[in-house]
């Protein structure tokens, strides 16, 4: 029992370790990982897989392993940020892959990036035929950017001459039952008028609103925790079962 106890402990212990390491290290470790993130990620798991089962090794070993690997990661990023040339040796660089409908098949042999990695990658960013691609750049994270070739880009309203008005970035009023306080003080939004415009909603308890924005034109959406829906669409192939059946 007293083992189970420890474990439990130290497990608690190393999650919240990682979680302030993964937070200080930056949000590059929860994105799209390049490869030193990647290796960061591996190292720093398996210290705290460690701080919770090895029961024979004291805890606070692991945990300043753990510091210590994150102080390191954290200069390393702070050294590729100040010399363009440790970030290039940490992070790779881009890599052109299509130039002009044309496929670089050097500089994939020299990626070890396959045909079906570059097709199916391309095709996830709707270029079914390469022909229509101007160029292709795999991306130190993994990640293909492609440029259409103008002919084949959508039309923009700046090609038609036109000018649309601006869009802005919808606030966000209520999540989950909640005011978001900052953005009626932001925007200049008067929680007065708010709370009016729910009642004409017949809204009368902010509680029952799961979600609440207004954009740049005033138009306010609302989404309610319980909305009274007749029917919803399954989009699922299950079949219902049979009663008796």
């Amino acid at each position: 029992m007293h083992d189970i106890t420890e474990v439990i402990l130290r497990s608690i212990a190393a999650f919240i370790a990682v979680l302030v390491i993964t937070k200080l290290i930056g949000k590059s470790q929860l994105g799209q990982l390049t490869i030193s993130d990647y290796i960061n990620g591996i190292v720093i798991g398996s210290i705290a897989a460690n701080v919770a089962v090895d029961l024979r090794t004291n805890v606070v070993h692991y945990l300043t392993g753990m510091v210590a690997f994150g102080v390191l990661t954290i200069f390393v990023q702070w050294a590729s940020l100040k010399n363009r040339n440790i970030r290039k040796l940490l992070q790779d660089e881009p890599t052109i892959v299509v130039h002009n409908g044309k496929i670089l098949e050097h500089n994939m042999k020299l990626m070890r990036y396959t045909m079906d990695d570059l097709m199916m990658q391309l095709r996830e960013k709707g270029a079914f035929n390469i022909a229509d691609v101007e160029f292709a750049i795999a991306e130190p994270n993994g990640e293909l950017s492609v440029l259409f070739k103008s002919t084949k880009r959508p039309v923009t309203p700046e090609d038609l001459g036109l000018n649309p008005p601006y869009a802005g970035v919808p606030a966000e009023l209520v999540v989950d039952g909640e005011l978001i306080e900052q953005n009626f003080e932001q925007h200049g939004i008067s929680k007065q008028w708010f709370f009016h415009y729910l009642k004409e909603q017949g809204i009368n308890d902010i509680k029952d609103v799961a979600y609440a924005q207004i954009d740049a034109k005033g138009q306010v959406y609302i989404d309610l925790k319980h909305d009274k829906l007749t029917m919803t669409v399954d989009i699922t192939d299950k079949k219902p079962r049979r009663k008796g059946g």
